[in-house]
């Protein structure tokens, strides 16, 4: 296993986990303050690092990797760029994620999510960044399949959850060209320069759209372990989890990336088992095991992304 599938495995775990850490903290805080409170954590970690990086690349003899920084300089497109990527994609889908989680049924939601690599998939082949291959198409179908089998059954589409439903639609939307969008920029710029400035121009419509809500939370009654919760999700979640998505997305492309998404469901459904007593029953077992099947068979027939990053 090469180093980047490591750490987009690291990813899954951290993103898997994080669903019952913040699912045990809601029970304390509303979703949309949570949220706000943990994008702004992640922002300022995000503002600082990319300071510490460039103080750093401008020490001579210096070396920084370029997942960290890169030297080029920043165009009237690379801003406009940043601008809508933050806004669409941790505003828009940040805001329509938590909110739809909080609408609809946990196995809509993650249904609805598994679609996301097929998405990433099918609009970055329709726009010629990146040539899918049977094998691609193969693994996405079987991944497909296994997240139905793990999350499909008892899935329920109708006007109680249409709301919640709709809103995870969205998310997904908002994340697919989000990742696309960001194709050009990673070429050009650091995965923790595009990563954390997206995330705090996103983070400040987020913070005042939200912001009637904070403002009516009683903070002094939260325990300590609903603020671990909060700051742990923040650095690992959102930080670290977020940034080697990019990393993902630098090296091996958008769409093999994405397909490691959906190991995230049955890393959450472990945990639950585990951490809640939640069954797990042959028919969960048998559509995991479909799920890895089918993120394996994406890594088969294709090579390395063309784009000279150092290893």
């Amino acid at each position: 296993m090469r180093r980047i599938d490591a750490l987009l495995v690291l990813m899954v775990l951290i993103w898997g986990v994080n669903y019952s850490v913040i699912k045990h903290a809601f029970a304390e805080v509303p979703p949309q303050p949570f949220n706000a409170l943990r994008i702004t954590i992640a922002s300022a970690v995000f503002l600082w690092a990319i300071r510490y990086a460039r103080r750093r690349a401008a020490v001579k003899d210096s070396a920084v990797s370029r997942a960290f920084f890169t030297p080029e300089t920043l165009t009237t497109r690379d801003r406009i760029d940043l601008v809508w990527l933050g806004f669409v994609g941790h505003f828009a889908y940040q805001y329509c994620f938590v909110g739809g989680v909080d609408r609809t049924s946990v196995s809509n939601a993650a249904l609805i999510i598994g679609a996301t690599p097929v998405g990433v998939a099918v609009i970055s082949s329709i726009l010629g960044h990146e040539r899918i291959t049977p094998f691609h198409w193969l693994g996405a179908a079987v991944s497909i399949t296994g997240l139905y089998f793990v999350v499909g059954h008892g899935a329920q589409f109708g006007s109680r959850t249409f709301s919640g439903d709709l809103m995870i639609m969205t998310s997904v939307a908002c994340w697919v060209a989000y990742t696309l969008g960001a194709g050009r920029l990673i070429t050009r710029h650091s995965p923790l320069f595009v990563t954390g400035t997206t995330m705090a121009i996103g983070g400040v419509p987020y913070v005042l759209a939200t912001l009637p809500q904070i403002l009516r939370m009683d903070w002094a009654s939260v325990s300590g372990w609903t603020w671990l919760s909060l700051v742990l999700s923040a650095l690992l979640a959102l930080n670290v989890a977020y940034l080697i998505w990019y990393m993902g997305v630098q090296k091996i492309g958008a769409a093999r990336t994405s397909m490691f998404s959906n190991l995230v469901p049955i890393v959450a459904m472990g945990v639950a088992a585990l951490w809640l007593g939640e069954p797990l029953g042959r028919t969960k077992i048998l559509g995991a095991l479909a799920v890895l099947t089918g993120v394996a068979l994406t890594r088969l027939g294709k090579k390395p992304s063309a784009v000279p990053i150092e290893e």
